[in-house]
């Protein structure tokens, strides 16, 4: 089990002093990159073999969010490889090691040239450690879109929301989605399902659906096909 240590910067946290729910979802996605570097099938070696993972869904269960300057473990690990996908678990822990928040992920292993999955192989599978999955009822990786929604004015991809894959990075959907949940909404807990992926200058066109303690968000195309399916639980449902 990989094991990254953090604390909770001004930089992450909301007007109340918490920390934001992209910045813990950034803490997570840094936790796994950091170990396959740590192990040396990072983004060089991936870059050389021309494949990417991608994050093709999670869900995410916030059990309290931490405050500022609060120090944190974040500790991920796969439990399962399966053709072109891989299963992996995450938890964030506070000093006290309480659990902040875990997480279930699946994701695609992609040909760059292609832009078809690709088998992992053998030789990439043994590198990691694998762990039992964690101990939790997580909900299945498909999202349905909403049929009735309210349509938003259409955003921009910039500059700030691609990564080192040239896409619109996961996280940044989440940051994009969340705008429109109301100022008292508080999540605790998160699906996400990505279905392409967008890129620089792309227009996204918000749709939310709201119903009893739930939010969901689809972000698409100006044809109406999802880049991303977002859905927040309000805190307590």
């Amino acid at each position: 089990m990989f094991c990254f240590e953090s604390v909770v910067r001004y930089s992450e946290v909301d007007a109340d002093g918490f920390m934001k729910l992209p910045s813990i979802l950034d803490l997570m996605q840094d936790c796994c990159i950091f170990q396959s570097e740590e192990l040396g099938i990072g983004l060089d070696f991936l870059r050389s073999a021309n494949r990417v993972w991608a994050l093709s869904s999670w869900q995410v269960i916030i059990r309290r969010y931490p405050n500022m300057g609060e120090r944190l473990k974040a500790y991920t690990w796969p439990y399962r490889f399966q053709s072109f996908l891989g299963y992996r678990n995450f938890k964030i822990e506070d000093a006290r090691g309480e659990e902040i928040a875990c997480a279930n992920s699946i994701w695609a292993f992609l040909d760059t040239k292609s832009g078809r999955p690709a088998r992992i192989p053998k030789e990439l599978s043994e590198k990691y450690p694998f762990e039992p999955p964690y101990p939790a009822e997580f909900a299945d990786r498909r999202l349905r879109r909403p049929k009735d929604m309210q349509t938003a004015p259409a955003i921009t991809a910039g500059r700030f929301c691609i990564d080192t894959n040239r896409h619109v990075n996961n996280g940044k959907y989440v940051l994009l989605a969340q705008e429109y949940l109301p100022e008292a909404f508080k999540a605790g807990s998160l699906r996400a399902e990505y279905k392409k992926s967008a890129v620089l200058a792309d227009r996204i066109v918000p749709g939310i659906a709201e119903e009893e303690g739930k939010i969901t968000v689809s972000l698409e195309n100006e044809a109406g096909e999802p880049y991303a399916i977002v859905e927040f639980m309000e805190d307590g449902k």
